[in-house]
């Protein structure tokens, strides 16, 4: 499940390739395939995952980790593993959302890099171990604990991608995008085919707190709108403690839908809708 995120003044949501979750967690103060359904913002506790979702979950295969709580599978009450939302099948998940090129924001120029593990992993074990990531990212340690994360994502079918954010030519945060409806946070919500998530994580100390998270939130939601035209909506789920994260997330755009009970916090389901992304 996705961490949603990734510090409480950090804003958190997973992965680039700058190395900088959990999305999610996106705090600014300290961070399936099928028809693209309406952008309306009807949310509703009835939880019936669509066909084509269903038909993923009978094909098995390994889960991919990510942020807090994704780095652990899911598992029955006997202990074996729950059956994975999906397999690859050859194609792009994700539409190449992390290789679009710079984008002009109010802060400066952005843009996703996918992360290298040669690279970036001292950068982004450094944030991990920011002691207000901690508590959130959970992924606190030697070197081996955050490329054992990035490789999950990086082995896996493509499903989450794992970014460095990078503002006018400096790696400033980290990012996940992830496909929120082959992700175990869809049993917790009602999912819509292709809905997206966000993990992002902010790395420096004096880049949080100044509403960076916010800008940097809205231009990527965006970014998933235009690249993915099958998607509707951009989803994250932010530990409801992280009260900079949650902010950040409601001041980019994103309306607050639900508390939800996630295996390892009470998150804030927040969603940016395509069909209301000029109103918020």
């Amino acid at each position: 499940m996705s961490p949603t995120d990734a510090s409480a003044h950090a804003v958190s949501t997973p992965m680039t390739d700058v190395g900088t979750g959990t999305c999610s967690d996106t705090s600014e103060d300290s961070a399936a395939r099928g028809n693209c359904r309406g952008t309306d913002s009807e949310d509703t506790l009835d939880l019936h995952l669509p066909e084509e979702l269903l038909a993923l979950l009978d094909a098995g295969g390994a889960e991919q980790g990510r942020g807090k709580d994704g780095d652990r599978q899911e598992r029955q009450s006997n202990g074996t593993a729950l059956p994975a939302f999906g397999t690859s099948t050859g194609d792009d998940l994700l539409d190449d959302v992390a290789g679009c090129g710079p984008t002009p924001t109010p802060a400066g120029v952005f843009q996703l890099v996918p992360v290298r593990v040669e690279r970036d992993l001292p950068l982004v074990c450094r944030w991990m171990n920011d002691p207000a990531v901690t508590a959130f990212w959970e992924l606190a340690g030697p070197q081996n604990v955050t490329e054992a994360h990035l490789r999950s994502q990086l082995n896996g079918d493509g499903r989450s991608v794992p970014c460095l954010g990078v503002l006018e030519g400096t790696p400033m945060s980290y990012w996940e995008i992830y496909r929120a409806d082959l992700d175990p946070l869809a049993r917790h919500y009602p999912v819509r085919p292709h809905d997206t998530g966000i993990h992002l994580l902010i790395g420096a100390v004096t880049d949080r707190g100044r509403g960076l998270g916010s800008t940097l939130l809205k231009a990527v939601a965006d970014l998933v709108l235009d690249q993915r035209p099958a998607c509707a909506r951009v989803v994250a789920e932010p530990d409801l403690r992280n009260i900079p994260s949650v902010t950040a997330f409601l001041s980019a755009g994103f309306r607050f839908s639900a508390e939800i009970d996630l295996p390892a916090k009470r998150a804030a389901l927040v969603i940016r809708d395509r069909s209301l992304r000029d109103l918020l």
